[in-house]
């Protein structure tokens, strides 16, 4: 499961995994709307009913979770999305689930070459990695997919050098 955190909207993207990212297929994206006008205690713990609802659901063994990323323009959004983040990890660690972190940056590479891919470029790589017919909408959902498609890469690459490491001894 991919979780692209905010206050506001929460992208999540729940995949079945596969031997390669590119034959993972989406069992369901979609986004967690928060209403902006309420407080932010009320906002955090909607995040968290509807999170534990899709964690029940799913039942994911891996949760990827975009990392925080600090503009040192706008430091306060670093802040206020550390909370959202902080509510996602608590929900994975409650369930046991295996949580990892990426770099928005990281996954921008991954899915089209380049750390400083736009909304746009991020929407039609993961619509062409998982051979969807249109882009994914809107951007959040798309920004959860490729977070999950770049946890499933780095959980095959861990698995892959725990094998060589294996056969070495």
């Amino acid at each position: 499961m991919g979780v692209d955190p905010g206050l506001r909207r929460t992208g999540y993207a729940v995949l079945a995994e596969a031997a390669l990212p590119s034959e993972a297929r989406i069992c369901e994206a979609g986004v967690i709307r928060l209403q902006a006008t309420d407080a932010l205690p009320l906002r955090l713990l909607e995040l968290d009913r509807c999170l534990d609802d899709l964690l029940e659901a799913h039942g994911p063994a891996l949760l990827v979770c975009e990392e925080l990323y600090a503009h040192y323009k706008h430091p306060r959004t670093a802040i206020l999305m550390g909370h959202a983040r902080g509510v996602i990890l608590a929900a994975a660690a409650r369930r046991g689930i295996e949580v990892i972190s990426v770099a928005a940056t990281n996954v921008k590479k991954l899915l089209t070459g380049s750390g400083r891919a736009d909304k746009r470029q991020i929407q039609r790589a993961v619509a062409a990695t998982l051979g969807l017919p249109r882009v994914p909408e809107p951007h959040d959902v798309a920004d959860a997919i490729a977070i999950a498609l770049c946890g499933l890469r780095m959980r095959a690459g861990r698995a892959a050098v725990a094998r060589s490491i294996g056969r070495r001894r």
